[in-house]
């Protein structure tokens, strides 16, 4: 389906654009001739996304900024009032995104916020969005940006975690209820791995051997997307597939075995999980 937009061109919706793999994916889809409608928090990183993004489009492609608040539905209504008004929307990418310190019994305002940009930021653009993609009828890919987190729970932010494992709930049921209604659009779940960006550097200030640059898993994630992929958890330099395969495996099997939930942290299981991480492909 990614082919097919390229080829028929489009407005290439991008929140979250202003840093990180969001500047990325709006480079490269202005790269690739769509135009490209950045949508971030007004500042001076959008200002100067949207410069670079300009100077990597292709000479036709028309590329603006919109500053736009995901969690006000009403800021997100307006944003697609304004895309649609100037054409066919070929590409939904709903990344952006936020971290705040969230325990289970403390932080309510940290959980409200997360929830409110992370969850509801998705839901809104998918609800301001879709009605009209549908009706177009027109070749067309929603991105939902998602979280390994949203899959496997590490313990450490349960905010964080609850939202980017509903987003992920959210784009499953998305692509059933498009598949139903016969739309011509894809949905694709985008899950980095390990990668450096802003918000990383912040408390990192040189990039980690095992991440993986904005570019490496923006590039990886559209390669996957071409090839028809819903789920697209990108690997790093720590973490390749196979490694994530066997995570996941483990946490689905927490509930079939009626494990200890999160059993992979239990200090009682550290040592089996330890054994069937590391088993080769095809050992078991």
């Amino acid at each position: 389906m990614y082919q097919e937009t390229i080829k028929r061109g489009g407005i290439a919706v991008v929140t979250g654009s202003a840093n990180g793999v969001g500047r990325v994916a709006a480079i490269r889809f202005a790269q690739a001739g769509l135009d490209v409608v950045l949508a971030d928090l007004s500042g001076d990183a959008l200002n100067s996304a949207l410069q670079e993004v300009r100077d990597a489009a292709t000479p036709d492609a028309k590329v603006i900024a919109i500053p736009t608040d995901v969690s006000d539905a009403k800021s997100v209504n307006a944003l697609a009032d304004a895309v649609f008004a100037a054409g066919e929307v070929a590409v939904l990418m709903n990344n952006a995104g936020i971290a705040r310190p969230c325990s289970s019994w403390a932080q309510a305002d940290n959980w409200r916020q997360v929830i409110e940009v992370n969850l509801f930021g998705v839901l809104n653009c998918v609800q301001a969005f879709l009605p009209r993609m549908t009706e177009a009828n027109r070749p067309a890919v929603v991105i939902n940006t998602g979280s390994k987190q949203g899959f496997t729970n590490p313990p450490g932010n349960a905010g964080y975690n609850t939202s980017k494992a509903a987003v992920k709930t959210m784009s499953e049921m998305l692509v059933h209820e498009l598949r139903i209604a016969e739309a011509p659009i894809s949905v694709h779940l985008f899950v980095p791995g390990f990668t450096y960006t802003n918000m990383i550097a912040s408390f990192m200030p040189e990039k980690p051997a095992a991440a993986w640059t904005s570019e490496q898993t923006v590039d990886y994630f559209l390669e996957r997307m071409a090839a028809g992929d819903f789920y697209v958890l990108c690997p790093d330099n720590e973490v390749n597939p196979e490694r994530d395969r066997r995570r996941l495996e483990w946490s689905m099997q927490d509930v079939i075995l009626n494990r200890p939930a999160l059993s992979r942290w239990h200090p009682d299981f550290k040592e089996e999980f330890h054994e069937f991480e590391n088993l080769t492909e095809g050992s078991n």
